[in-house]
């Protein structure tokens, strides 16, 4: 059976302060792929679409 020692009360305050900063992260990359997704949307309507015209 396992007894709770200091490693364990340590190893709990470090679980502790990495969840209290949040995801940030998880953010950081969510932010990067929306902004890569509509940079790519912008890119190809003035690029591909604009300059096509209309279409008859």
């Amino acid at each position: 059976m396992h007894t709770p020692d200091e490693n364990d009360d340590e190893l709990g305050k470090r679980i502790d302060e990495i969840v209290s900063r949040g995801p940030s992260g998880a953010f950081a990359v969510a932010g990067v792929a929306t902004f890569l997704v509509v940079a790519m949307f912008f890119l190809f309507y003035f690029v591909v679409y604009l300059p096509r015209g209309t279409v008859q």
